[in-house]
C-alpha cells in the first residue's frame, strides 16, 4: 500500500501501455470479486433464517438494482468526464466535475431514498410479493432499511467511480476490502443476534454467546439486519473516501463552491449517465427474461442455467474489470487528443482478454462436467449435470467474444458515446439473444439448449457488429466538452 498522502493515479497518456493497464485493471477485477463476496455473505446468513427470508431479499433485489443502476449511470458520467479532463491536464475541470457529480448524485439518492421508503410496499407487490404475507413483510423491512441508507451506498459507489476516472483504482480497492470485511463481521450478529447463532458454536464460544444474550437480550434483526450491515459498511467506506477527497491526499482538491450545481454541467452528466443507467438496468432485466424462457423447459433446466450462469458470471466479472480500465485509457487519451493511442489501448485490451479467455475456454470445454459438479450441492439429478455441461460446451467457446465485446463497450463509454454502448447492449440481449432463444425453444423445439445456443450466437454476432462500428472510427468523435468551471467565489 502506498504511503498516506501519495497520489496513486495512473497516467496512461505517455510511455508504454501494457504496464499501466495492468495496474489499473487488477484492482478493478479484485473489486468486482469482492462485490461477489458481499452478496455471498448476505445470502449465506439470511439463509440461516429460512427460505422465506431468502425469498424476501430476492423480491427486494430488482427494486434495489434498478435504483443502483440509475445512480450508477450518473457515476459512470463522472468517470468519463474526469478521465478526459485528466488527459487534457485540466485539474480545475477535474475538481469541478468531482463537486458537480457528488452534489447531483447525492441529490438523486436523497430523492430515491424518500420515494423508495414511502412506496416500498407497493413496489414489492408489483414485482410479485403477495401483500400481507410474511415474505412481503420481511421484504418491506429489508427494502426500507436499505433505502434509509441509499445516500451512503451511492456515495461509496460514487467515490469508486470518480477515483477510477482519475486513474486511481487501488484506493477504492482498499476501502472496498475494509467495507466487505466489516459487512462479513456484522452480518451474523445483526441478522441472528446472540441467541442460537451458529457462529458462536462453530468457534467454540457458546459461553460468550450466552453471556452476551443475557446482557443484551438481542435476538437479531433478521433480514433488516442484513440491510443495516450493508448500509453501515458502505457508509464507513464512503466517509473515509469523502474525507480523502477533501483532504487533497489523492491529488483531487474540490472547493466548496464547486459543489453548487451548475445547469450546463448537470445536463452533461444526465446526457452521459441516463444511457449508462439504462444499459445496466436492461441487462439485469434481460437475465430475468432468459430465466423465464429456460423455465419453459422445466425446473431441471432452470437449475442447470443457474449453475452455468455462475461460471458465466466469473468471465463477465473479469471482462468488466478490464472494460472499466479501458474506459480510463480511452478517456485520458482522447482528452489528451491522442486518438491513435486510445485506439491502440482498446486493441491491446481486446487482445489480452480475447487470448486469455480463448485459452480458458479450452479448459471449460474439456472439463465441463467436472466444473458443473463443483457448483452443485449433491442433491441435483444427473439431468441437471448433463444440461449444465451442455451449457458450458455450447457457450464456453464464445467466452473470448464476450470479453472482447465488453472491452468495446468500455471504449465507447470512455469516449463519451454512452448511447452507442447502450444501443449495442440492447442489440446483444433484446434484439439477438432473447428473440433467438424464444424461437429455438418454441418453434425449433430444442428445449433449454435453445437458450444456450442463443447466448453463444449473441456473443459472436454482437462483437462482429460492435467491432465494425469500432473500426469505423466515429466513436472517437464522442469526446465530451464540459463547460468551463465557474470562478470560485
Amino acid at each position: 500500500m502506498s504511503a498516506a498522502g501519495e497520489d496513486r493515479s495512473v497516467d496512461v497518456t505517455t510511455g508504454e501501455l501494457l504496464k499501466p493497464i495492468v495496474f489499473l485493471a487488477i484492482p478493478l477485477i479484485l473489486t468486482q470479486l469482492l462485490q461477489v463476496a458481499y452478496n455471498i455473505a448476505d445470502t449465506f446468513w439470511v439463509g440461516r433464517i429460512g427460505a422465506d427470508a431468502v425469498a424476501a431479499i430476492s423480491f427486494a433485489f430488482p427494486i434495489i438494482f434498478l435504483v443502483i443502476s440509475i445512480g450508477g449511470g450518473f457515476t459512470v458520467a463522472g468517470t468519463i468526464l474526469i478521465a478526459q479532463h485528466k488527459g487534457a491536464d485540466n485539474d480545475e475541470q477535474v475538481d469541478h466535475v468531482v463537486g458537480q457529480t457528488m452534489s447531483f448524485v447525492l441529490l438523486v439518492s436523497l430523492i430515491a431514498s424518500i420515494v423508495g421508503y414511502i412506496f416500498a410496499p407497493q413496489l414489492l407487490t408489483l414485482v410479485g410479493a403477495e401483500a400481507g404475507s410474511a415474505v412481503h413483510g420481511m421484504a418491506v423491512d429489508y427494502t426500507r432499511a436499505w433505502f434509509i441508507g441509499t445516500v451512503t451506498v451511492f456515495a461509496f459507489f460514487m467515490f469508486q467511480a470518480l477515483l477510477r476516472g482519475w486513474g486511481d483504482t487501488r484506493t477504492p480497492l482498499y476501502l472496498m476490502t475494509i467495507s466487505v470485511v466489516l459487512n462479513v463481521v456484522l452480518d451474523p450478529f445483526l441478522i441472528l443476534g446472540f441467541e442460537g447463532n451458529p457462529l458462536f458454536g462453530a468457534l467454540g464460544f457458546e459461553a460468550l454467546e450466552s453471556s452476551l444474550y443475557s446482557m443484551t437480550g438481542f435476538a437479531g434483526l433478521g433480514v433488516e439486519g442484513a440491510a443495516i450491515a450493508t448500509v453501515f459498511s458502505r457508509a464507513v467506506g464512503a466517509v473515509v473516501g469523502v474525507w480523502l477527497l477533501f483532504s487533497g491526499q489523492l491529488g483531487i482538491r474540490p472547493s466548496l463552491s464547486q459543489f453548487r450545481l451548475k445547469l450546463e454541467t448537470v445536463k452533461t452528466i444526465v446526457r452521459l449517465g441516463i444511457p449508462a443507467g439504462i444499459e445496466q438496468s436492461t441487462r439485469a432485466l434481460g437475465l430475468t427474461v432468459l430465466t423465464a424462457l429456460v423455465a419453459i423447459a422445466g425446473s431441471d433446466a432452470v437449475a442447470a442455467f443457474g449453475v452455468g450462469s455462475r461460471v458465466y458470471a466469473v468471465f463477465t466479472l473479469l471482462s468488466l474489470g478490464i472494460a472499466q480500465a479501458t474506459e480510463v485509457v480511452v478517456g485520458q487519451n482522447l482528452g489528451a487528443k491522442q486518438t491513435d493511442r486510445a485506439r491502440r489501448g482498446v486493441l491491446l485490451n481486446a487482445g489480452i482478454i480475447g487470448g486469455a479467455f480463448a485459452a480458458m475456454s479450452v479448459g471449460v470445454y474439456a472439463f465441463a462436467t467436472e466444473i458443473i459438479d463443483v457448483f452443485l450441492t449433491g442433491d441435483e439429478s444427473a439431468e441437471v449435470i448433463r444440461m449444465g455441461a451442455d451449457f458450458l460446451m455450447i457457450v464456453g467457446p464464445t467466452f473470448a467474444f464476450l470479453g472482447v465485446f465488453q472491452i468495446l463497450m468500455g471504449a465507447f463509454r470512455g469516449s463519451g458515446s454512452t448511447r452507442i454502448a447502450m444501443g449495442f447492449s440492447i442489440l446483444s440481449l433484446w434484439i439477438i439473444q432473447i428473440p433467438v432463444a424464444y424461437g429455438l425453444i418454441q418453434w425449433a423445439g430444442i428445449g433449454e439448449a435453445g437458450v444456450w445456443y442463443a447466448m453463444a450466437i449473441s456473443n459472436v454476432v454482437s462483437v462482429i457488429i460492435a467491432g465494425l462500428w469500432f473500426f469505423r472510427g466515429t466513436w472517437t468523435e464522442g469526446v465530451v466538452d464540459t463547460p468551463p468551471s465557474p470562478t470560485a467565489d
